[in-house]
């Protein structure tokens, strides 16, 4: 999955957790001028602007002190959303049952881009039920996975209507 590298994991999971959020995840994309690094918060009352506020202010204070990372960048803090995305196998067994779309680094079935419903994880395997076949996705293959949101459902989309 494409995570930030461990280092910053290392550094800012700690943060987040110890304000009282769940650290779902951190992308990096590093660029000479405009590089990005975003991280995902949520908690069980949901997020707001003053929550994401808050895990910035800290983080960022962090990251200056610390420097771990080279270059210009832009911090962004911000809730899963509908589309949640997933950066760690046990997300994926949280979210049994859901549909999912994924983006794979290398084709599986000659496709490079799948929607399906989660219907077991074992070890570091997902497997996805899309139409009346179960795919046996490895976690390594994927570079993204996001949820589909129930609204998109209802409108038949990822549903294979």
């Amino acid at each position: 999955m494409r995570q930030a590298p461990e280092h910053l994991l290392e550094l800012i999971e700690p943060i987040v957790e110890g304000l009282g959020y769940e650290c779902v995840g951190i992308e990096y994309n590093p660029h000479p001028r405009h590089g990005l690094l975003r991280i995902y918060i949520d908690n069980e009352q949901g997020i707001l602007v003053d929550d994401c506020s808050k895990v910035s202010h800290q983080v960022s204070g962090c990251l200056d002190v610390e420097d771990p990372i080279q270059g210009n960048y832009q911090l962004e803090v911000s809730s899963p959303g509908d589309d949640r995305p997933l950066f760690k196998i046990a997300q994926f067994k949280r979210f049994i049952g859901q549909w999912v779309n994924l983006s794979l680094f290398k084709p599986i079935e000659k496709r490079r881009k799948l929607t399906g419903r989660i219907i077991k994880v074992e070890e570091d395997r997902v497997f996805i039920q899309e139409g009346e076949q179960v795919l046996d996705i490895p976690f390594q293959a994927m570079s993204k996975a996001r949820l589909v949101p129930d609204y998109l459902l209802k409108k038949g989309v990822g549903s294979g209507k």
